[in-house]
């Protein structure tokens, strides 16, 4: 999957992509987006731009596949672009590259057409890329579950199941946000140890969680599973996810079954979708296994993804409360973590998903689980972070924090670095907490 468009010599004649920490030329993430408050278009990020591809196609940039692909993803959502094989992906990015290229054949021509072809990003309101029909959040942070379950159970924090199966639940589509988009507090059942009965309230422990989202491709028929040799054609590209969780409610509620109200309130995620052929060159071997752990069932093993099934980015998680605004402080650094720790690969996530016969679509998304290390300052919650409330994190501004307070704003970032390759980046994935 690694061809020209990953070259780290290839730069673009939009200024502001050359050395761009998010979207250089190699990167090229798709979304939808609304120029000035016009309508909704499908766009791809390059620096400080956003290419329009309606515009583009208006242009006669496009032919063959690169035209079928451009015209799927240039309407006011990307899930007909998702429904498409990955050729006609790699055909528009390839054409999108040579479009882009500083040293291609018209690049100065197409530099003259940039104010019909491009819009500033700042001067854009950016929508999530796809109408989302179903979401399934996984459990794959193997650091995440050891460290919350030793918080319940100590001497068995990992259950049965875990290293056998990619424990996922079924979430709600339709409360996910796209990043900016305010996060209100939820209500719930609470109860706390010491009470003998559950009382209706605002959430007191309102978390974040700090996951990937998967975007989901061309889908299959219901009744037939997708092999673990073809789940990564089934995949679009990823992006950042924040599964908001209020721990207090998930308490209560989740005996016997698992989260409801404490989860189905807000998600809330980066808005471009980093392909999986923007991806490739951040590939490697997923987690290794330890020693005496379970080998994976034979529909969740593929040699293939065992060697390129992992993916390197690096996450972080950053906090803004209203006093560091009041006091002109920047965001505070949480937390780093990398995808390096999940325990499964996106590919297993799929085949796993679809092996009893569920049918996926285009525009389905996955969440990975929280992506942890395995300290305190590589933890992607708070929940694991504080142990469980019991140790507040001091901030820079004089504050402490067990879990979030109306007003503090979560930001996630991340990107992918390898040497002779340009790094890439995802874009901000931010929510602000209002009261209830």
């Amino acid at each position: 999957m690694i061809d020209e468009t990953h070259d780290h010599n290839r730069r673009s004649w939009v200024a502001s992509a050359n050395g761009h920490p998010e979207f250089p030329i190699q990167n090229l993430p798709l979304g939808v987006f609304r120029p000035n408050g016009d309508d909704r278009r499908g766009g791809i990020a390059i620096g400080d731009e956003i290419l329009d591809l309606g515009a583009a196609l208006d242009a006669g940039l496009f032919e063959g596949a690169a035209a079928e692909a451009a015209e799927a993803a240039a309407g006011a959502v990307l899930n007909p672009l998702m429904a498409l094989r990955s050729d006609a992906r790699i055909a528009l990015r390839r054409r999108v590259s040579a479009i882009l290229d500083a040293d291609g054949a018209n690049a100065a021509k197409l530099a003259e057409l940039a104010p019909k072809l491009l819009h500033k990003a700042s001067h854009c309101v950016l929508e999530l890329p796809a109408e989302i029909g179903d979401y399934t959040d996984f459990f794959a942070g193997i650091h995440h579950a050891t460290n919350t379950g030793k918080l319940f159970r100590p001497d068995t924090p990992l259950l049965a199941n875990y290293k056998y199966i990619p424990v996922a639940y079924h979430g709600r589509g339709s409360s996910i946000r796209a990043s900016g988009a305010a996060v209100r507090r939820p209500h719930g059942q609470r109860k706390l140890p010491n009470e003998s009965a559950p009382n209706f309230g605002a959430c007191r422990d309102l978390d974040y969680e700090l996951e990937l989202g998967i975007w989901i491709g061309p889908g299959n028929q219901q009744g037939e599973p997708i092999a673990i040799t073809e789940a990564a054609d089934h995949v679009v590209g990823v992006c950042l996810l924040n599964d908001w969780s209020a721990r207090d409610i998930q308490a209560w509620e989740a005996q016997p079954l698992g989260p409801f109200l404490a989860k189905n309130f807000a998600t809330t995620l980066s808005p471009w979708l980093v392909t999986a052929e923007a991806l490739a060159p951040f590939r490697q071997p997923p987690m290794p296994r330890a020693p005496g752990d379970p080998r994976p069932l034979e529909y969740l093993r593929d040699n293939a993804d065992q060697q390129q099934g992992g993916l390197d980015i690096a996450l972080e998680a950053y906090i803004l409360t209203e006093e560091m605004r009041r006091k002109g402080l920047a965001p505070q650094l949480l937390s780093r973590s990398n995808a390096r720790d999940l325990y499964w690969t996106v590919a297993q996530m799929v085949a796993h998903h679809s092996c009893g016969g569920c049918n996926l679509n285009p525009g389905d998304l996955f969440g990975s689980g929280t992506i942890s290390g395995t300290t305190r300052d590589s933890c992607g919650c708070l929940l694991e972070m504080t142990r469980g409330g019991r140790e507040p994190v001091m901030l820079g501004s004089g504050e402490s924090r067990r879990f979030l307070e109306d007003g503090d704003e979560v930001v996630f970032q991340a990107h992918c670095h390898r040497a002779g390759y340009m790094a890439i980046g995802f874009g901000e994935c931010r929510g602000r907490i209002l009261a209830a």
